[in-house]
């Protein structure tokens, strides 16, 4: 792989890191607003995929795929890895309502939480490639995850809301330091009589930063089934999460009308487990099947969804 590639690319997600905060700027979202950025960051995604089918062998001269291949594996895992960052909004959603998070800062948090999703796949992505390199049966560690984690989803009771208020991360923060009760806009520390203060935002910030960790999990061995190229791994994380902010704004009061896309994620994730167990044997599942299963199970479970709770959208 080209460290130019990567160099390259680098620079792209700062730059883009920089827009999205940009068209964010004082707070203020609308959902018009949010819509439209969320179509430009797919197109740009789609665009990005083009380059790779066009100029693939000198993104990657050492790569053994085809132009068309490597296309292929990109948009199949930017489409996995959305679909699964989907996934993040519920939770997202869930800690501003848990934590009573102004509207105005959010925007904020959500790049926060975007930035530190971003390290921390980097980081995963790097240790993963550099495992499945060296021990070719964390494969099967990996597969065998997916299908635990399908499985969990499968049986978890979307009435049953996770509490996050006695979470690892609240605790500790309530250990290090004192709590205000009040938010002070977007600063992490006060000073009042008796010193610096915490405010909650340093909680709701270590609360994401754990659900990072945790979607990190699942998404990376995930992505992996699809590829083992490092550079698309990436760009496609990359990608999929730089619109998570602005699909928040759009989705925000429809989130509760998608009552079959946990059941929808937890068969992608059972389905890719299984393709990963499959990866070296004469059964392989090709990419673009796997392409097709994920697009045809999402569109299912959002049709089927709003279909079922379309006498929510008058209420």
């Amino acid at each position: 792989m080209s460290l130019l590639s990567y160099e390259g690319f680098a620079v792209l997600t700062i730059f883009m890191l920089a827009l999205d905060l940009y068209q964010t700027r004082g707070g203020k979202v609308t959902i018009k607003k949010a819509a439209l950025w969320s179509v430009f960051w797919v197109v740009l995604a789609l665009a990005f995929n083009v380059v790779i089918y066009l100029y693939w062998p000198l993104m990657a001269p050492d790569s053994s795929y085809t132009n068309s291949e490597a296309a292929t594996a990109f948009l199949t895992g930017y489409l996995l890895e959305k679909s699964l960052s989907v996934d993040n909004l519920f939770v997202f959603a869930l800690i501003f309502s848990q934590f009573a998070v102004p509207e105005a800062i959010r925007p904020r948090v959500l790049m926060l939480g975007v930035v530190g999703a971003l390290i921390l796949r980097a980081i995963m992505i790097a240790v993963g490639a550099e495992l499945l390199t060296q021990f070719h049966w964390i494969l099967y560690v990996f597969a065998a995850f997916l299908l635990y984690t399908g499985y969990k989803l499968w049986r978890e009771d979307e009435e049953e809301q996770e509490d996050f208020s006695q979470s690892l991360p609240v605790r500790l923060v309530k250990k290090c330091f004192r709590v205000s009760d009040d938010y002070k806009g977007h600063k992490f520390f006060v000073k009042d009589s008796k010193g610096w203060i915490a405010t909650p935002l340093l909680i709701v910030i270590a609360v994401i930063a754990l659900t990072d960790v945790m979607f990190a999990l699942d998404s990376i061995p995930a992505i992996f089934a699809v590829t083992k190229e490092p550079f698309l791994v990436m760009t496609a994380n990359v990608f999929a999460l730089l619109g998570l902010r602005s699909l928040y704004f759009v989705l925000e009061g429809m989130l509760t009308r998608f009552c079959y896309l946990r059941p929808a994620l937890a068969f992608i994730l059972s389905f890719i487990g299984i393709k990963m167990l499959l990866m070296e044997t004469s059964y392989a599942i090709p990419t673009p099947v796997s392409l097709g299963v994920i697009v045809l199970t999402i569109s299912a479970a959002i049709v089927g969804s709003l279909w079922k709770t379309r006498e929510l959208k008058t209420s």
